[in-house]
């Protein structure tokens, strides 16, 4: 198994690119292409003390920033590391490709580069979002900002497949977010799209209320990319602000100090279960191979982690699956 990784994508990168990198070699036994400046990686792993073996390096000089244009990654930045990544992908150098730089360029990029599936109308960003009682995959969280009702629909079927295989989840719940229950809740969108998802081989549910997400309210929730983006970065800053509030609670004088020792390792339960690093990165469902969205914050553990979601991404064959939907669709539709 071979992924190709930006690595001069995200916040941190490259060093905690190659520090994920370095331990999913270990821990998952792959090999991995990196692409970007040879000498800054070199030099980056040289000075913190890690190992490059299993690791190729495909020598690019540009980046392509988050501030630029997602049309520029063809025109301006045709050999930024990020568009060498989806070309190697394109050409079978590699098994899958994972990036936390801009989420347009990537978007864009896999599009034109990589190329959707054939019958797929748009790729969606789905990133894995953490619940109480675990996680869903939300679809669309920004790709795109304007939904047709039978891009919703597609949007489901592919979730369902991608929590089936990668989360073994054997019949996941389908819900579309909407300001209420009721079936004829919501705009246009929201209403066709109740009606084609319950004519869909999917375990739909129904609309759900986005205040019902964080409980585990469905485990595919689909809806449009401005209201999935939203969706996303509120649930980033509650779970921050959460997480600052609970840490000023327990560190507030020497008696909460004290206190916070008795459940320190249920609180240390709850934020791992609650911590995206674990998922690693958001699959960009709907291209014809494997493409994974890190966290522009990624951290080497999430890195690791969005290398090993990649890898899953490409040993279940879900794109196969995929087609094979698309493929029994078209049959009974002719």
């Amino acid at each position: 198994m071979r992924i190709i990784v930006d690595a001069f994508g995200g916040d941190n990168a490259p060093l905690a690119v190659l520090q994920g990198c370095e331990m999913a070699v270990k821990e998952y036994g792959v090999a991995i292409l990196l692409n970007g400046n040879e000498k800054i990686i070199r030099k980056t792993a040289a000075e913190n003390g890690i190992s490059l073996e299993h690791m190729e390096i495909s020598h690019t000089e540009d980046v392509i920033a988050v501030e630029d244009e997602p049309a520029q990654i063809l025109k301006e930045h045709g050999d930024c590391s990020m568009a060498v990544g989806m070309k190697l992908l394109a050409q079978g150098q590699g098994d899958a490709f994972v990036s936390a730089g801009s989420t347009g360029a990537l978007v864009m990029g896999s599009s034109l580069i990589v190329k959707r599936i054939k019958g797929i109308k748009r790729a969606t960003l789905a990133p894995i979002i953490p619940s109480v009682k675990g996680c869903y995959i939300l679809m669309d969280a920004g790709a795109n900002l304007d939904c047709r009702p039978e891009m919703l629909v597609q949007f489901a079927v592919m979730g369902d497949i991608y929590m089936k295989k990668i989360l073994g989840l054997k019949n996941p719940r389908v819900g579309s977010v909407n300001v209420g229950a009721e079936e004829t809740k919501g705009l246009p969108l929201q209403i066709e799209a109740y009606r084609q998802l319950k004519e869909t081989p999917v375990n739909f549910i129904g609309n759900v209320e986005p205040r019902d997400l964080p409980f585990g309210a469905a485990d595919v929730v689909v809806t449009d990319g401005f209201t999935g983006n939203v969706i996303l970065k509120l649930t980033e800053g509650m779970g921050s602000a959460l997480g600052r509030q609970v840490k000023g609670i327990f560190t507030k004088n020497l008696m909460t100090k004290l206190s916070s020792l008795a459940v320190k390792k249920g609180i240390n339960d709850f934020k791992k279960s609650m911590d995206y690093t674990e998922y690693g990165g958001a699959p960009l469902l709907g291209t014809a191979k494997p493409v994974i969205k890190a966290h522009g914050s990624s951290n080497g553990n999430a890195f690791k982690n969005a290398i090993r979601q990649a890898k899953q991404f490409s040993e279940e064959h879900l794109i196969e699956d995929i087609e094979a939907y698309l493929r029994q669709k078209k049959e009974k539709q002719e």
